[in-house]
């Protein structure tokens, strides 16, 4: 009997070309969640390290180009760094400059005044008291995330989809960070922070990955690939069969997928596919599918 659950989409793209996969990826999808929209562009902007430690300043461009060619209203790239001030980052990363090229603003989070955060404390918490977040992205029409691919030596195993939302968490202030590196329930917390936004889309640039250290600097391979769907449990579920793919850390390659500690509380807070089978992993042409029959074989073990 044909299962007819409703599946996590996420596409896979074979490419070495950023412009073509951010377009391919989210064209596989049949979706657009943009248009006319006010849209937050959430990079991963933790430090200015090099991509796959940052986003790759190519990324960030052809994907504000790519959402204004789907039809939104208006882009604003959201992020909140650590340990080195964001203004720092961005402008290292050549941010301002994209953005004042491409018509697009900046917020960084740990700027807003304390009336423009709201604290989320979601069911069953490992955070102390909560946390708090901007109101613009629990208020936002449509969120766009956009991950790297890599592996976190400080506790979090991998820094994908999920890990991404720890950059909406305020640093300045507070001892949120302290909290959470010191937590033996890291990725439970990281999973919980996701629980308080809900991106439309997400965009992992695979093009290279870390899978070794992370998330600043570590071994590198090449993966030539971009990911898209709107179920971050399924992008990082896709993310980890990808790194053990390619050879990882003991803790990729010896931990089944969905046992990963991160994607086990996310699945509890109801943030994503429960399981395998409720992903379906998309391709649109033969070096993609090729490579995404390896990754489905993966995922199947759990």
């Amino acid at each position: 009997m044909m299962n007819t659950a409703k599946k996590s989409k996420v596409s896979l793209v074979k490419t070495s070309k950023r412009a073509e996969g951010i377009r391919k990826s989210v064209e596989l999808l049949d979706i657009n969640p943009v248009q006319g929209k006010k849209v937050i562009l959430k990079p991963n902007f933790n430090t200015a390290d090099p991509y796959p430690g940052s986003t790759d300043p190519e990324t960030l461009r052809e994907l504000i180009k790519y959402l204004q060619e789907l039809g939104a209203e208006k882009i604003t790239i959201g992020e909140r760094s650590g340990p080195v001030k964001t203004s720092e980052v961005m402008e290292q990363l050549g941010a301002y400059k994209i953005a004042e090229e491409l018509g697009t603003e900046i917020i960084n989070f740990d700027e807003l005044p304390a009336e423009e955060m709201v604290k989320v404390n979601p069911p069953g918490s490992h955070w102390k008291d909560g946390f708090e977040v901007p109101r613009m992205l629990r208020d936002a029409e449509c969120i766009v995330a956009s991950p790297c691919l890599k592996t976190h030596q400080f506790g979090g195993i991998f820094t994908m989809a999920l890990k991404l939302a720890v950059g909406i968490i305020p640093k300045a202030g507070t001892t949120y960070m302290k909290e959470l590196h010191s937590s033996p329930h890291m990725g439970k917390m990281i999973a919980e922070v996701n629980y308080a936004y809900k991106p439309c889309l997400f965009i992992m640039d695979g093009m290279e990955a870390f899978v070794e250290q992370g998330p600043m600097t570590g071994t590198r391979k090449r993966a030539d690939l971009f990911l898209a769907g709107t179920d971050p449990v399924a992008i990082d579920a896709v993310g980890v069969a990808i790194l053990k793919e390619l050879g990882s850390t003991p803790e990729i390659m010896d931990t089944a997928i969905f046992k990963q500690e991160q994607i086990a509380r996310a699945v509890e807070l109801g943030l994503g596919a429960a399981h395998p089978g409720e992903i379906e992993l998309i391709s649109g042409d033969a070096e993609s599918e090729n490579y995404a029959s390896k990754i489905r074989s993966i995922l199947e073990q759990g």
